[in-house]
């Protein structure tokens, strides 16, 4: 993780790829592209000058969904597609690299349902998504669509928990939680989910001038002090029993199971809303 994301001089919204589209996450989808739809292209060994054809019957598929690209994506006349694959795949390629963020999801959404063999745009979707999470994008495919997984109010929910308060403890939980959720090389998720609730588990304890105590005795001081629906702290306590018991976050960091990148969103989205929630309303 950079040093300008670790110490917040990069927002939120940069680490988490929201409207926009960095060159490692890009050259991953052309990889995806590579790997499950360009690299299939059979050579045509009569051709003396070992050009790849497209019309060469080993290519059917790939010329039909070269077809549909032509015509429904690009809007293009059919009679403008080369045949000469290595010329398509420049053009592709080209374009691929020059167009806009917003552009790229609709190339790659498209191409996930055009090619006639369903398992291999399923397959293609599967590896698309695993690019998109270890790159920390906020879009994925559902059911053959590009979706945004990550909402600018979730995002501008953990900006204002970095930002809105002085330095403490509770910001250094916070911090540390979106390293560990946006690194990209080795994501700990489960980690980020234990500094999360940390910073709540801090932010309480501060507020209430105690230095220990179970989450949830501490948000019956914490009602004393402002009132919090039980509905609430009700949802906060089930919260921190999730990450303390037997298979939790915290008895369990060297266990086989798997926090998921859902998961581990949630609740930093959630835990910093609840630091907000109390800042503004205490003032603290």
């Amino acid at each position: 993780m950079k040093f300008s994301q670790r110490y917040g001089y990069t927002p939120i919204k940069e680490v988490v790829q929201l409207e926009s589209i960095d060159t490692e996450t890009r050259n991953a989808l052309w990889t995806a592209l590579s790997l499950h739809y360009w690299d299939t292209v059979v050579w045509d060994s009569e051709i003396i000058d070992s050009r790849l054809r497209l019309s060469y019957h080993g290519n059917k598929d790939l010329r039909l969904l070269c077809q549909r690209l032509w015509i429904s994506f690009f809007k293009k006349a059919i009679d403008t597609l080369p045949d000469n694959w290595n010329e398509v795949y420049n053009r592709l390629r080209d374009y691929f690299f020059k167009c806009e963020w917003f552009e790229v999801y609709d190339f790659i959404e498209f191409i996930g349902s055009a090619h006639p063999n369903d398992q291999k745009n399923s397959a293609f979707q599967r590896g698309t998504n695993t690019f998109l999470e270890k790159e920390v994008a906020g879009y994925r495919f559902v059911d053959g669509h590009i979706v945004q997984i990550t909402a600018e109010e979730e995002i501008q929910a953990v900006e204002n928990a970095l930002t809105g308060g002085k330095k403490s403890p509770v910001t250094e939980h916070l911090k540390r939680s979106v390293e560990l959720f946006s690194d990209r090389r080795a994501p700990d998720y489960r980690n980020s989910v234990k500094e999360a609730i940390s910073a709540v588990e801090a932010l309480v304890k501060s507020t209430c001038g105690v230095d220990k105590g179970s989450l949830g005795d501490l948000l019956k001081k914490l009602s004393g002090i402002r009132a919090v629906h039980p509905a609430l702290q009700a949802a906060f306590t089930k919260l921190y029993g999730y990450t303390s018991d037997a298979k939790g976050i915290r008895h369990a960091l060297m266990e086989e199971d798997s926090v998921s990148f859902e998961e581990a969103k949630f609740m930093l989205v959630v835990c910093s809303a609840f630091v907000n929630y109390v800042r503004s309303t205490l003032k603290v």
